[in-house]
């Protein structure tokens, strides 16, 4: 690229960067690209965004991923009866 484009080029990405804006690259199936291109678009607009963001955070967010310990701390169990009898291991076995 000839130095004279590279000026503008520069100057525009340092713009986008003051901004907080990164430029993601991304490869899907052609049929999906309309949808993505939608989804960015809903993210770069004031409007739709919190609620776009909001959304795509409930489905994919990294708070899905949650540890056996969690999954079973927030369980509810109520009305579940977790006791057991108390097993001494003698049983009688016939050979």
């Amino acid at each position: 690229m000839p130095s004279s484009q590279r000026k503008p080029v520069t100057a525009y990405r340092r713009r986008l960067k003051r901004r907080g804006v990164v430029r993601v690259e991304v490869h899907v199936r052609k049929d999906d690209a309309a949808l993505v291109r939608g989804v960015a678009q809903a993210l770069s607009d004031p409007a739709r965004e919190a609620e776009a963001r909001a959304m795509l955070r409930e489905r994919f967010g990294a708070n899905k991923r949650k540890g056996f310990k969690t999954l079973l701390a927030t369980a509810p169990l109520e009305g579940i009866d977790l006791a057991r009898e108390r097993d001494l291991g003698r049983r009688d076995v016939a050979l």
